[in-house]
C-alpha cells in the first residue's frame, strides 16, 4: 500500500475545528455540504484505523445512519436515515471522520450539480459555472481545499466529470456493475491508499490516444484536446508506446445497452421527475429479456474495447470543453439535456459499461489558472496498473 502524504502544507489540516469555521464562512452554493454536523457521531470516531485523522463526507445519494439522505431532491428526503450504505460504512470502519454529507443531483442521474428544489452549486475555480456531478459537492469541498478526499459515485462519469471541472483527481475502480462508488482526491497516491492499492514501477505500456468524440458530434474545445495530447507527449517521453487511435465502429450499439440497463432500472423509482422519469419511460420498453441481453454484451464490452485497439491504456479528454454554466442543463428539456451530456462527456459513460477502471487527472492549461481535464482508461490493466501510469502524469 502505498502512504499517505505527510506533507500536510499540501492539504487542508484534517481538523473538525477549522472545517466548520470555513464551511461558516461559505454560502451552501460554495460548500458543496447538503448537511454539515461537526457534532455528530460519526465526526468523531472511536475506531483506530489507517483512515484516522482523514476527514471524507459521504455522498448524499446514499444512506448513512443518523443523517438525512436528500437523495438529490426535497421532496425526496429522508429526515434521519437508519441505515448505511456498505461502502460508506466500511471506510468508517477504517477511522475516518464523517461530519457530513455532499450534493448530489437528484438519484445521481445527471453531470451537473443541481439537486430538484435544493441549492445549486456554484465551480470553485470556474465561478458561474456548473461543477460538475453526480458527485459535485464531493468535487468542491477538494478543490476547495476544505477535505483531502470525498466518497464519490460513478455510473457515467460521476466522478470523473466534476473532479475534470474542479481540476482535481477522480478514479473510478473497475467494477463488475455499470456504477461504482470511489473517491475524489488531489493526489493519486491518495487515491490508491484510500483503496488500499499498491502502485508499482513504472512499466512499459502501449496507450492509444483517442481525442475523437465517442458518444456524439461535438468539437472538442482546442484547450482539451491540446491538455491531451501533451499528457500523450509526457507519456511517449516516460518510454511508453503511444499510438493514435480512431473512433469505435460499436459505441452506437454500446451506448444503446448502457442506456437499456440503466433506464431499465429506474422502473421501481416512485414518483420520477424530470429526467427521471423521462429515463423511467423508456426503461419501460425495455423487456426483461433485453434488459437480460444487454448485461451480456456489456459483459463482453472490455474485451471488445481491448481486441479493437490493441492498447493496455485509452488516454482521451475527460469531457469536450470547459464547464457549460449553472443551469446549462437543467433548463433544458430531458431529452435534450440528456443529448447535451453526451456531447459534453463523450468518453466517460464507455468506461462504465466495460467495467473497467478510470481516472480524471488535472492538466496545467497555459495562459489561465484553470487546468483542463485528461481521463486514462484501463484495458488490460487492473485499479493499481492503472493508477500506477497516471501517477507518472500527476505526482
Amino acid at each position: 500500500m502505498t502512504s499517505p502524504s505527510t506533507n500536510r502544507a499540501a492539504y487542508p489540516a484534517e481538523s473538525l475545528d477549522e472545517l466548520a469555521a470555513k464551511v461558516a464562512a461559505l454560502t451552501p452554493a460554495e460548500h458543496g455540504f447538503a448537511y454539515f454536523d461537526p457534532l455528530a457521531p460519526a465526526a468523531h470516531p472511536t475506531i483506530e484505523g489507517d483512515l484516522s485523522g482523514w476527514i471524507i463526507p459521504a455522498k448524499d445519494l446514499y444512506e448513512f445512519a443518523g443523517m438525512p439522505t436528500t437523495f438529490g431532491s426535497r421532496a425526496r428526503t429522508i429526515a434521519r436515515s437508519t441505515e448505511t450504505n456498505s461502502f460508506i460504512a466500511a471506510y468508517q470502519a477504517r477511522g475516518a471522520a464523517i461530519p457530513g454529507k455532499s450534493v448530489t443531483s437528484e438519484l445521481g442521474m445527471t453531470i451537473d450539480a443541481e439537486p430538484r428544489d435544493l441549492p445549486a452549486l456554484d465551480n470553485p475555480i470556474w465561478p458561474g459555472r456548473t461543477p460538475g456531478g453526480s458527485s459535485g459537492g464531493a468535487a468542491v469541498m477538494v478543490a476547495r481545499g476544505l477535505v483531502r478526499a470525498a466518497h464519490a459515485s460513478d455510473a457515467g462519469g460521476s466522478i470523473r466529470i466534476p473532479s475534470a471541472a474542479c481540476g482535481v483527481v477522480g478514479f473510478k475502480p473497475a467494477s463488475s456493475q455499470i456504477a461504482a462508488h470511489g473517491f475524489i482526491t488531489r493526489r493519486v497516491e491518495d487515491s490508491a491508499y484510500l483503496h488500499q492499492l499498491t502502485l508499482g514501477a513504472p512499466t512499459p505500456r502501449r496507450v492509444g490516444l483517442l481525442t475523437t468524440p465517442l458518444l456524439a458530434e461535438v468539437d472538442v474545445q482546442p484547450e482539451w484536446e491540446r491538455a491531451t495530447r501533451e499528457a500523450a507527449e509526457a507519456l511517449a517521453a516516460a518510454g511508453h508506446d503511444v499510438v493514435e487511435v480512431g473512433f469505435w465502429p460499436a459505441i452506437a450499439e454500446t451506448f444503446e445497452r448502457y442506456t437499456d440497463i440503466f433506464s431499465y432500472r429506474l422502473g421501481d423509482i416512485p414518483n420520477p421527475d424530470y429526467i427521471a422519469a423521462w429515463l423511467r419511460k423508456r426503461g419501460l420498453t425495455v423487456s426483461a429479456q433485453r434488459y437480460a441481453e444487454s448485461l451480456a454484451y456489456a459483459a463482453t464490452v472490455r474485451g471488445r474495447l481491448r481486441d479493437f485497439y490493441g492498447v493496455d491504456a485509452l488516454l482521451t479528454p475527460t469531457v469536450s470543453s470547459d464547464p457549460p454554466a449553472v443551469g446549462a442543463f437543467s433548463q433544458l428539456e430531458p431529452a435534450e439535456n440528456f443529448a447535451a451530456q453526451t456531447r459534453w462527456a463523450s468518453w466517460t459513460s464507455v468506461f462504465n459499461i466495460a467495467g473497467a477502471p478510470a481516472i480524471s487527472l488535472p492538466w496545467p492549461v497555459p495562459g489561465r489558472p484553470q487546468p483542463a481535464g485528461v481521463h486514462l482508461a484501463g484495458l488490460t490493466l487492473d485499479d493499481a496498473e492503472l493508477l500506477t501510469l497516471a501517477r507518472e502524469l500527476h505526482e
